[in-house]
């Protein structure tokens, strides 16, 4: 059995924008890749809501991926592939970053997974970097995510380089996803579904090279 860990924020918890609350196991796109793998592989789900590449949010706080990433994969090695999708947090104005620097963030979650020894046989997992998708019409969120539409539009460009740069694969899920026009950072269930099959296709393909 193959153990999938998919590492991201609250469209990987599953976050509802028409209820504000959860989408079920068979709604979020992590269920829906689950569903789509079958009984070959094991799927985590490590989605937090508010989460970011590697910054401490000073209001929120507890959300900064780079310091629950090790203790994560050590949680639940042996793992063959980590899905990492995250930075659409780091957009917040309070952080005050760039679409490239953003990336590199990411790139740094790429490397933690790839110098750990939690893949099989004490090796690196495999890691599939994951651009978010561009940010959507913003209502409630328009002034904690000032600019972060036009941010968003640069992530493929840049975190496609950060792939490249540590050798890892790499999706693009503006190319499948639309945010939600209800907040404009969360995602409708027709996405997730999209997202979850879009994933499991290439998932099968790793495990096919």
């Amino acid at each position: 059995m193959k153990t999938i860990l998919c590492y991201g924020d609250s469209n990987t918890w599953g976050y509802n924008p028409a209820t504000m609350e959860r989408f079920s196991i068979a709604e979020r796109w992590t269920g829906v890749l689950a569903q789509e793998l079958g009984a070959a592989y094991r799927v985590v789900e490590e989605g937090l809501n508010g989460r970011t590449t590697v910054w401490d949010d000073p209001i929120e706080g507890h959300k900064n991926g780079k310091e629950y990433l090790i203790p994560c994969l050590e949680s639940h090695k042996p793992i063959d592939l980590v899905t990492i999708l995250l930075g659409t947090n780091d957009l917040k104005t309070r952080f005050s970053v760039s679409a490239y620097d953003i990336a590199m963030s990411a790139g740094v979650l790429v490397e933690i997974a790839q110098k750990s020894a939690t893949g099989p046989n004490n090796r690196a997992p495999q890691v599939l970097l994951m651009s978010p998708p561009v940010v959507g019409k913003l209502s409630d969120y328009a002034e904690m995510f000032d600019d972060a539409q036009a941010k968003s539009a640069m992530f493929a460009k840049y975190y496609a380089q950060v792939a490249r740069q540590y050798g890892c694969h790499f999706l693009d899920t503006a190319q499948i996803v639309v945010s939600s026009d209800l907040d404009g950072i969360h995602w409708e269930a027709s996405e997730h579904r999209k997202l979850g099959q879009a994933v499991a296709a290439r998932v099968k393909e790793l495990f096919r090279e």
